[in-house]
């Protein structure tokens, strides 16, 4: 019966014909009316002609009643099955589009519903959840419902370890994923959670190396122990690490002092400071003016250098808890204002001379340049956002330094 099937349905001839149904098919279309074939060679035409059992025709095309051929197919023995099942028989299984789609978008949510359950756990993620999903970038990475099923599952695994314990990122990838290379840079995992641990550290916006430290950083995790540093200036040292006695030979001299992440990491200071105030500045050149002013009499100040990184954030959390209040000047502007913020989130600060009645006097003094950018609401001072949008004007950190300085020194 195989064998009778290709001969009067199999050869060349009728190829285009067995395309076309399979076409419909595959397009989930009944088989039933015309199908018409354009540009026909005689032998095609021969073929058809023959297979419908009817004179030869003429033209350039050719319609072939799909219907007719069925039952020819039935009753003629050729096919008991009908025409359907000889396609399927003649070139292979075929697949309904609409429901292989259908198929695969149940894969999909399927593959993406630990992630909502996720975002429905953890509120701080359920904007970069929805955002996730409409922009459609788990579906570029993964390329198919089974490996973006593995994807979510690994996704939804870190995000639940953070934020963490500081940690390096490769040792806590081997910890928690079994490699330490599974959160290396450009991989499609590291892409998704790098997304998931801005909005869990509350970091804003970037690209790059640098900003990718800090992402991780804001979530516990270190990238670059030496790459990451942080300035700063007249802090305490103790004589229990290499490190502390470093500090407090360079807090005797006044000399403003870089730490590695690495040392803070492998020989940190042990800071007993109970009590005692530790400046915070967005600006290095303030760190400087001040060693530059005040030498050994300046107080313990430690600045971000922008937005703050690995080794800036490690500082800070050690100092606090080693029982000092920090306080915290930034620039007057909307993106002073977000490190503010930022900062606020992972140390307790109290504003130093960084409040709305500090800034209306700096402007009323400055007259700074006009703001750009959005507006950022200040966590520690709604009244300073207030008075920002109505004098939209930014004053610099160094245009206050004086008043910042005189604020540093120790001696009477």
């Amino acid at each position: 019966m195989a064998d009778r099937l290709t001969r009067v349905l199999g050869g060349p001839e009728t190829r285009r014909l067995r395309e076309r149904i399979r076409e419909r098919m595959a397009r989930g279309l009944p088989l039933t009316g015309s199908l018409s074939l354009p540009s026909v060679s005689p032998d095609e035409r021969a073929a058809i002609d023959q297979l419908l059992g009817r004179k030869a025709s003429a033209g350039v095309s050719v319609s072939v009643p799909l219907g007719k051929l069925d039952e020819l197919l039935r009753t003629s023995g050729i096919w008991p099955d009908g025409l359907a099942s000889a396609v399927v028989a003649l070139t292979g299984a075929v697949v309904v589009r609409s429901d292989a789609a259908a198929a695969a978008e149940t894969g999909w949510a399927q593959a993406l519903e630990p992630l909502a359950d996720l975002a429905s756990r953890r509120e701080e993620l359920s904007s970069w959840h929805a955002g996730l999903v409409s922009s459609g970038l788990i579906r570029r990475l993964a390329g198919n419902a089974g490996v973006a099923a593995l994807l979510v599952e690994q996704l939804c695994h870190v995000l639940d370890q953070l934020p963490a314990e500081p940690e390096q990122v490769s040792s806590f990838a081997a910890r928690v994923l079994g490699s330490a290379h599974r959160l290396d840079d450009g991989l499609p995992l590291t892409t998704l959670v790098l997304g998931g641990a801005r909005e869990i550290g509350g970091a804003p916006d970037g690209a790059g190396a640098s900003w990718r430290r800090m992402v991780w950083a804001s979530v516990g995790l270190l990238r670059d122990e030496l790459s990451s540093v942080v300035l700063t200036v007249g802090l305490p040292g103790d004589p229990t690490s290499g490190t502390g006695r470093a500090l407090a030979a360079w807090q005797e001299s006044g000399q403003p002092v870089v730490l590695t992440l690495r040392q803070l990491l492998t020989d940190p200071p042990r800071f007993e400071v109970d009590g005692l105030v530790v400046s915070v500045c967005e600006n290095r050149s303030l760190v400087g003016t001040a060693a530059e002013h005040l030498g050994s009499a300046c107080a313990p100040l430690v600045c971000s250098s922008g937005q703050p990184g690995a080794a800036v954030l490690l500082l800070l959390t050690k100092l606090v808890a080693g029982g000092a209040r920090l306080r915290y000047h930034g620039d007057f502007d909307w993106y002073g204002i977000r490190i503010a913020n930022f900062l606020h989130r992972h140390c307790p600060w109290e504003p130093w001379q960084f409040t709305a009645a500090d800034y209306t006097g700096a402007v009323a003094a400055h007259n700074g340049s006009v703001l750009s950018g959005t507006a950022v609401a200040p966590v520690w001072d709604a009244l300073l956002g207030e008075a920002m949008s109505r004098e939209n004007k930014q004053v610099e950190e160094e245009v206050v330094f004086e008043a910042l300085i005189s604020d540093l020194c120790t001696e009477p």
